[in-house]
């Protein structure tokens, strides 16, 4: 079989509307027409993403989060060695932020 990209983008953009129209109009919280159109957007984006791989060369800059994978990473990511919960450069833009907010809040009393 040989990849379209543009095929496949036209397909991966008729999933997502498909996937927005399924979540405006959900019928509940569990709606199975919700969890159909996020499979086949999830598959569209698979089969563009591999077609312009494979026709291009190229990648987009989004990856899919495997289930059984997510639930091994996630306790991984949780805790270092000594059992304390990791420090990213995130967490320094939200101590930035908690600066901002002590140091208005320090301002108005």
């Amino acid at each position: 079989m040989t990849a379209d990209p543009r095929a496949a983008l036209d397909r991966l953009i008729a999933a997502l509307e498909a996937h927005y129209l399924a979540v405006t109009t959900r019928r509940g919280e569990d709606d199975p027409a919700v969890d159909d159109a996020y499979d086949i957007l999830a598959d569209a984006f698979e089969v563009y993403d591999d077609a312009l791989a494979t026709v291009h060369g190229e990648a987009t800059p989004f990856d899919l989060a495997d289930d059984d994978d997510d639930d091994d990473d996630d306790e991984d990511d949780d805790f270092d060695e000594e059992g304390d919960a990791p420090h990213s450069a995130d967490d320094d833009e939200y101590d930035d932020l908690d600066d901002l907010v002590d140091g208005s809040a320090r301002q108005d009393q």
